[in-house]
């Protein structure tokens, strides 16, 4: 396990979408060691969920961490979302000293694969909801604060 330095905001490469991970990438052990390295990183930072962009990877993996224990998730599709959203304030690893109010939807369902090579369906609602969805645009290249509608800690050189 290694820590990784995590990239921040304005870093370009945060901006970038993730490329799918192959089966055959899955259950090796260059992704158990990015996954160990993802969890490892967002332990050091006390996180509750980091992508692999956001230390550099451009792979859709992601791990979660809502008070079950890390979880990781390659290739996170979500399948179904409610209509009804949840306004709550978010910060992010990428963008340290940062928060603001983003609305997100209420309840998601998340199909991925583990890092044992199984397929999951998840059902996820109100806080773990809200975390996978944050974590998910991590693998599109956007960030929190584009959808924040209201600074609660801006950053310094917003009025």
């Amino acid at each position: 396990m290694t820590i990784k330095a995590v990239l921040t905001n304005p870093n370009t490469e945060l901006r970038k979408k993730s490329k799918i991970v192959s089966r055959d990438e899955i259950q090796t052990k260059e992704m158990e060691a990015l996954v160990e390295d993802l969890i490892e990183t967002m332990r050091i930072e006390n996180g509750v969920g980091i992508a692999a962009p956001q230390i550099g990877v451009l792979k859709r993996v992601i791990i979660i961490d809502t008070g079950d224990g890390a979880q990781a998730f390659i290739n996170p599709k979500i399948t179904s979302k409610s209509l009804s959203k949840v306004e709550g304030e978010e910060g992010c690893l990428s963008v340290p000293g940062v928060y603001g109010m983003v609305k997100r939807h209420k309840r998601i369902t998340v199909q991925a694969t583990l890092l044992n090579g199984d397929d999951v369906v998840i059902k996820a609602d109100k806080f773990p909801a809200i975390v996978f969805q944050h974590e998910m645009d991590h693998l599109d290249g956007v960030l929190f604060i584009d959808h924040v509608t209201r600074y609660t800690k801006p950053p310094k050189n917003v009025l």
